[in-house]
């Protein structure tokens, strides 16, 4: 945490410390070790927080990622540059600093709480704010999916705050964006490369997201990125990590394994995104290429054998102990 001048140097830098060499200015009047890495996203919260008023909190992206949402990195979609942590405090009466943005909008007492010695908005509230002030439509529908995948919001949630909450400023982008949502996307790259592509521009039906594929005697054959329950198609984003060693060739394995019981299946890359319509055009092929078997003619199923716990839902991933979640979520980089 940011510390102001201590005259003892105790609490904080002497005066003659905190304009050295081994002492960082973060913010009028508040000082930290050198050391510590202004770019570290963590650093970067409190460092903001430092400057809240009495009444106020960090709110958006920043507060959750304090929660331990890590999917909220603090940069734009080209992964360097940062995104200022907004800071919710009804006036403005901070001084302004580089990296920090100010909310005035209407601030309630309950949704101010505080984690690890931090003011922050509550998980409702963040997710809202950012949601209301995206970017976009997809932009918006993102930051409610990464919000769910650490199990801080749910879709019916959201639909509450939105039923009863019609005034805010953004309101309309949000109620868009709330039907496109997902509780169970792993990583903003299924969002966005793959499941909103599969809906908006090829116009396809809603897919499942991330739901374990059996075969008829209960055997796991994998748990696809996307998933056409109708026509039998399973969609895969395939990022850096899934080129290389062991990764590739398990993919290869579990691709042959969709294929034997009749699924159809394709890949989305980084690469795709230079040609979006080419991505558009796979997806429409391979889904008219799909076998369409009603159940009963089906070789494979998304019915879980007797014992699998289900774990793709808000609710369902929230009911679990600590030792299911660590057994069941250690693939979650949260």
């Amino acid at each position: 945490m940011p510390s102001r001048i201590d005259p003892l140097g105790m609490r904080g830098p002497t005066r003659g410390e905190a304009y050295g060499p081994k002492w960082r200015r973060t913010s009028h009047g508040f000082f930290v070790p050198a050391s510590e890495d202004p770019g570290q996203v963590e650093q970067r919260i409190v460092e903001a927080a430092a400057v809240l008023p009495t009444y106020g909190g960090v709110t958006g992206w920043a507060a959750l990622r304090w929660q331990g949402a890590l999917w909220f990195g603090g940069t734009t979609g080209d992964g360097v540059t940062p995104i200022p942590v907004t800071l919710a405090t009804m006036v403005c009466d901070i001084r302004p600093v580089r990296g920090i943005a100010v909310s005035e909008e209407r601030l309630d007492p309950s949704e101010l709480t505080e984690l690890d010695g931090v003011r922050i908005t509550t998980s409702m509230r963040s997710v809202t704010f950012g949601m209301r002030h995206a970017a976009g439509l997809r932009s918006a529908v993102l930051f409610a999916d990464m919000a769910m995948y650490a199990d801080l919001v749910s879709q019916a949630e959201l639909a509450a705050w939105a039923s009863s909450n019609r005034g805010w400023t953004g309101c309309p982008r949000l109620r868009d964006a709330l039907p496109l949502t997902d509780e169970n996307s792993w990583s903003p790259q299924e969002t966005i490369a793959l499941r909103l592509p599969w809906v908006l521009d090829a116009e396809l039906p809603p897919p499942l997201t991330n739901r374990p594929v059996f075969d008829r005697n209960g055997r796991h054959l994998g748990t696809p990125d996307l998933l056409d329950e109708e026509a039998g198609v399973v969609g895969e984003y395939d990022g850096p990590v899934h080129l290389a060693g062991s990764r590739r060739g398990r993919d290869v394995r579990r691709e042959a394994e969709f294929r034997r019981v009749g699924l159809e299946t394709f890949v989305v890359t980084a690469a795709d995104s230079r040609d979006p319509m080419g991505v558009v055009r796979r997806m429409q092929e391979a889904r008219a290429r799909a076998r369409f078997d009603p159940p009963s003619r089906r070789a494979w199923t998304i019915d879980p054998p007797p014992g699998w716990v289900r774990t793709d839902t808000v609710a369902r991933r929230r009911a679990l102990d600590v030792v299911q979640r660590t057994r069941l979520l250690g693939y979650r980089i949260s």
